[in-house]
């Protein structure tokens, strides 16, 4: 797994987002859309609100598929500070996106939600290779997973 700078500079941003959207009350989750070494699109979790579809890289998949041709979204990379859930993962190969590069997977958040007593998710947390196997997938980073970690300790269940 190689992780370039700018790789660790898009993940640091994905970091901030989850940090916004804790502040706001929401789940710590931030993706980005990259798309020839710049953001085009980001955003973070969003279920506060109760609509447990209000992920960042659902919202992504969702912009891509409205604003991108076929050929942006087969070259863009989605950073994203935790590994995409199946409805996520699925939503991204529909639309035809690039690159994945997370934070943390799928299998570290379902560690910890479990060490914190957190309630079980009505699905099951499938890696995101799974889901989209052609996809070229890069993760997680430890020292930007222990950044995450931190932001689910932090939450309140």
């Amino acid at each position: 797994m190689t992780i370039s700078e700018s790789d660790k500079l898009f993940l640091t941003r994905c970091v901030d987002l989850a940090q916004q959207a804790l502040n706001a009350g929401d789940e710590p989750f931030g993706s980005v859309l990259v798309l020839d070494g710049e953001i085009i699109y980001e955003d973070r979790n969003r279920v506060g609100g109760g609509d447990h579809t209000q992920h960042p890289e659902f919202a992504i998949a969702r912009w891509a598929a409205t604003h991108l041709s076929p050929e942006q979204r087969a070259q863009s990379v989605v950073y994203t500070s935790g590994e995409h859930c199946p409805m996520c993962a699925a939503a991204h190969g529909w639309v035809g996106l690039g690159r994945i590069v997370f934070a943390s997977s799928a299998a570290q958040l379902q560690q910890w939600l479990q060490e914190l007593g957190a309630p079980q998710a009505p699905i099951t947390m499938l890696p995101a290779k799974e889901i989209v196997p052609t996809i070229d997938i890069v993760g997680p980073v430890p020292e930007f997973a222990q950044q995450v970690k931190a932001l689910h300790q932090a939450r309140r269940f």
